[in-house]
């Protein structure tokens, strides 16, 4: 290893902000997106609990009111600066205190773990996965064997898959098979479907062919709830927002309720939207800067006709960018992300030259100080694909020494991004279209404890005159 090649220059961030990529849980339908009028950014909804409603606060003005601060939106996602000028790393723990969202704790963990008797994923125990509104209210419903499902969004609105957004995705394959619950999920690409998710309990919808019937009642009934001022101040629309725009939060909303998939519970789905199935709550793995979309369908879910619980969350933070911290991958940025269709070789030349590096400027400076891992991105990506805590830690402590040089931790990451890519490849190649329409079939999910709800039987005006 050369000595420049020991490190990224110090820890200056050279990323500049940038503007926020689609979320990888994003709005469900991408075609009506075009009806609706344009849209820059879409997302998901959130939440669970008693009716209360939670203040939806306006973000446009209130991430103005700090704008030496991070910035955390829908649209834009900018890191602080110090007074150097320099990008700092995200202070999650702040964006969680000014929105209200509860940290993931030791004690929610072990209690996850004595329910399910899984170890929590390796992206709970780091604290990937950091926040959430409800999730222990999930965990109630686990422990007393009542229904819940989960829905995940369609991604982003290009074919650009990239590391970040299968993130949510495997997180939410994994909690299916711990909670053995269904799942709801929109898009009509292949490349979506290569997580793995169980053709017999998951319900994958394409965005203009599924929104109608129930759904649709449900998008219209939702709409009404609505005010102008309540999307101006939660999604910061002004005069000149088109009235599309202004409209298509509700057909985002209207996913996380149970009656808009009627057919998944039943084997004859009533005509109408019942009781018995809106009762059933939605958890929603998100990226935290999605977490505004949802306070606004908890404000509103129990206005509903037949009430809704408020739908949970849990939040991630963001698939650091190649460029280092205050960033995140993007699919309109090349060089600050692994794409999901990069070969082994483009992986390697992207972590080698564009890996943001912790270490000193000099191999003998780097063996003198040692290295700082908390802004390597090589360790940052190590921190979510190597699953040994003991391995982990052990490269963590030999960097921070010095012990462990630059090009070796970066060979490190290469190796299990390969991996993981090239079993990502091998996944989408097996989803054919015959699997792909089992999955997008309307019908009766099969999971343990499917409860099957059923409206209360109506007397027939036949039945009354036979009497």
């Amino acid at each position: 290893m050369s000595p420049r090649k020991a490190s990224g220059r110090g820890q200056k961030t050279p990323h500049a902000s940038r503007k926020s990529f689609t979320s990888s849980l994003g709005a469900p339908f991408r075609r009506l997106s075009l009806v609706f009028g344009s849209l820059k950014h879409t997302a998901e909804f959130t939440g669970m609990a008693d009716s209360k409603p939670e203040i939806v606060v306006p973000i446009r003005d209130a991430e103005k009111s700090a704008s030496t601060e991070q910035e955390i939106n829908p649209w834009d996602v900018h890191a602080a600066h110090d007074e150097q000028g320099n990008i700092l790393a995200f202070d999650y723990v702040a964006i969680s205190q000014k929105w209200a969202t509860k940290l993931i704790d030791n004690d929610l963990l072990e209690r996850f773990e004595r329910l399910t008797g899984h170890k929590p994923h390796r992206w709970l125990r780091r604290g990937l996965f950091f926040s959430h509104r409800d999730f222990d209210k999930i965990l109630d419903k686990y422990e007393a064997g009542e229904p819940f499902f989960m829905y995940t969004g369609r991604g982003p609105s290009s074919d650009a898959l990239h590391l970040g957004h299968t993130i949510p995705f495997s997180f939410t394959k994994w909690l299916q098979d711990v909670f053995d619950v269904p799942l709801v999920r929109v898009t009509e690409r292949k490349g979506y479907h290569s997580c793995g998710f169980d053709p017999k309990k998951t319900f994958i919808f394409s965005d203009l062919d599924y929104v109608k019937g129930h759904m649709l009642m449900n998008v219209w009934e939702f709409a009404k709830l609505i005010t102008f001022n309540q999307v101006r101040g939660a999604f910061g629309f002004n005069e000149s927002t088109n009235i599309g725009r202004i409209m298509f939060p509700s057909v985002q909303c209207v996913a996380s309720f149970a009656t808009s998939y009627p057919e998944i519970w039943s084997d004859n789905p009533p005509a109408d939207r019942t009781k018995a199935i809106a009762k059933i709550p939605c958890l929603i793995p998100m990226a935290i800067d999605q977490d505004p979309y949802f306070r606004l369908v908890r404000d509103n879910a129990h206005r509903m006709r037949y009430p809704s619980p408020k739908p949970a969350l849990i939040h991630s933070k963001f698939l650091t960018a190649l460029q280092g911290a205050g960033g995140k991958m993007s699919a309109s940025d090349p060089n600050s992300a692994i794409f999901m269709t990069d070969t082994p070789n483009q992986i390697k030349n992207k972590i080698n030259k564009h890996a943001f590096s912790g270490g000193r400027d000099t191999i003998e400076e780097h063996r003198r100080l040692g290295g700082n891992p908390d802004v390597d991105v090589s360790f940052q990506y190590l921190s979510y694909f190597e699953e040994d805590d003991e391995k982990l830690k052990q490269i963590e402590e030999s960097y921070r020494k010095g012990e462990l040089l630059t090009g070796e931790l970066k060979k490190m990451a290469i190796t299990l991004l390969q991996e993981y890519v090239k079993d990502f490849q091998e996944r989408r190649k097996q989803v054919t279209d015959e699997v792909l329409k089992q999955y997008m079939t309307p019908r009766k999910l099969e999971w343990k404890g499917n409860p099957n709800p059923k409206p209360k039987p109506q007397k027939t005006k036949e039945k009354k005159n036979a009497k």
